[in-house]
């Protein structure tokens, strides 16, 4: 039976609300008690945490309607996490040692509700993929952007946890043509020579140009890149990359919006806002669908993307780029990389499986 390594542990909590974009000291570092599980809660140690987008939003003070809670001062942060159990209640089906995934990343330990905790099949070919924000992608294009034999696919901020994903998915949905943005000559160069895209459209910035840029350029880009028009859209993005896919769509294309990175990621506001410019003329005249998507929606999502996720892990026929930072020490400092494109494809710290 797993015994308890110590007394205490640490999570990473929100000092400050940000002015701007998160810097590491807007988050605390802090060693509390080590909590104690209530009847029906369990005591996992975790091992990975996701570092995730989202999160610059949730610490922007301003977000209203957001699927989860936003934080506050003195708030824990929260995301996917991958860990073992440290103690389980008596009767409980999930017994110490076991590996689970959870809500409650962002510290050494954590207490969860049973029905919060998904065991992780031992046969899995590789769990901490599983942390990565595949379920959205996969979501997305089957749900509402309906991937057919033959699309033409574009992928917004395609070398992030969605999109160094959705590329891959769309093309195994059957998709003909897929097609990234990103901001980096060297990341584009990845996705293509390792994940598989046909070709990437480089924008200088998350909101869709380069610094002197003339207007348009970036949408002339993508016309070279998609000259006969896009079927799909798989957004991260939003501003002008959103307003480029528009003008290239086809008649009857379908845009799946995941994301808002041109706003969560702009370095003035709270990352609460993305304001598109969409011309609503030609959604109209190319009957065109345009759809927000959220997992909440969606509940049945996790488990159906975890086992296409496993089977095609197994079948070499999808890669699951990952970026592990180690020790908590460097958990503030990651949120701050990943929000500046210094990472490619999903981002996860690692904790020490033994007690320091």
């Amino acid at each position: 039976m797993t015994t308890r390594p110590s007394r205490t542990g640490r999570e990473v909590r929100l000092a400050t609300v940000p002015s701007g974009l998160p810097e590491p000291t807007d988050l605390t570092i802090t060693e509390v008690p080590l909590p104690e599980p209530a009847p029906g809660e369990i005591l996992v140690r975790n091992h990975q945490f996701l570092v995730f987008g989202g999160l610059r939003t949730l610490l922007g003070g301003d977000a209203k309607d957001t699927p989860v809670p936003t934080l506050r001062p003195g708030d824990t942060l929260f995301g996917p996490a991958l860990g073992e159990v440290a103690e389980a209640p008596a009767g409980s089906a999930v017994r110490p040692g076991t590996l689970v995934s959870h809500p409650l990343g962002w510290r050494e330990y954590a207490v969860v509700p049973e029905a919060d905790c998904v065991v992780v099949d031992p046969a899995h070919p590789d769990p901490v993929a599983g942390l990565a924000s595949g379920s959205t992608a996969y979501g997305a294009l089957t749900r509402l952007a309906r991937v057919r034999e033959g699309d033409v696919v574009l992928v917004t901020g395609a070398a992030g946890g969605v999109g160094s994903l959705a590329g891959q998915i769309a093309r195994l949905l059957g998709a003909a043509r897929v097609i990234g943005t990103t901001g980096s000559p060297a990341k584009a160069g990845r996705l293509v020579e390792e994940l598989g895209y046909d070709a990437v459209v480089t924008a200088g910035s998350w909101r869709g140009a380069a610094a002197g840029e003339e207007p348009g350029a970036f949408g002339a880009r993508l016309a070279e890149a998609a000259p006969d028009g896009i079927d799909v859209l798989l957004d991260n993005v939003g501003g002008p990359q959103l307003t480029a896919a528009v003008a290239a769509a086809r008649r009857g294309a379908r845009f799946a919006l995941v994301g808002a990175l041109s706003g969560q990621f702009a370095a003035d506001g709270s990352g609460a806002a993305a304001p598109s410019e969409i011309d609503a003329f030609q959604v109209i005249v190319k009957g065109m669908t345009v759809r927000g998507y959220t997992g909440v929606d969606h509940p049945e999502m996790e488990a159906e993307w975890a086992g296409r996720l496993a089977g095609w892990l197994r079948s070499g026929r999808i890669r699951v780029p990952l970026t592990r930072v180690p020790g908590m020490d460097g958990a503030p400092r990651a949120l701050r990389e990943m929000i500046d494109g210094r990472h490619f494809g999903t981002v996860v710290v690692e904790l020490p499986k033994s007690s320091p």
